[in-house]
């Protein structure tokens, strides 16, 4: 007689959960980034007429978004990453979606506190502003997601 299979029980560790998902994070932010780049070389925007103040031999740089300085990119990448490995330990319900809506929801709180916060970015009222950041925001979160749920296996 055989016996049935009990499928051991997943042991939640808080440390293990920071950690995945903190290397989720970085890993979710090189893909956002690529993501970026990606739609943003396929936006044609028109590059501004040189402006006859600027210093000749001098090229002026488009400014086509605001974007927050890497170091703050990649430290509240991996910051959000970590907190959404520590949650998904503890309740495995956040990972709905397979991270996507984890991603839309970070974009929405920072697009409305930090980065305003420190300079980078002004809150929107338009609604269209917000709809060209989705496709990098559901990148990072899938991503996120992946790596976290892979790199927890392995821990």
């Amino acid at each position: 007689m055989k016996k049935p299979k009990v499928a051991a029980k997943k042991t939640r560790s808080l440390a293990k959960g920071l950690i995945a998902g903190c290397i989720g994070g970085i890993v979710g932010t090189l893909a956002r980034t690529f993501a970026e780049r990606m739609l943003l070389s396929q936006a044609h925007a028109e590059l501004p007429e040189p402006d006859a103040a600027a210093p000749a031999g001098q090229a002026l740089v488009p400014v086509t978004k605001a974007a927050a300085p890497d170091e703050i990119r990649w430290a509240l990448g991996a910051a959000a990453g970590a907190a959404y490995g520590a949650v998904a330990e503890y309740f495995p319900a956040a990972t709905a979606k397979e991270g996507a809506s984890f991603g839309i929801a970070l974009g929405v709180l920072t697009r409305e506190t930090p980065m305003p916060a420190v300079g980078r970015a002004a809150k929107s009222t338009k609604s269209t502003d917000a709809a060209g950041d989705v496709p990098p925001l559901v990148v990072y979160g899938l991503t996120t997601e992946f790596v976290r749920k892979w790199v927890r296996k392995v821990l």
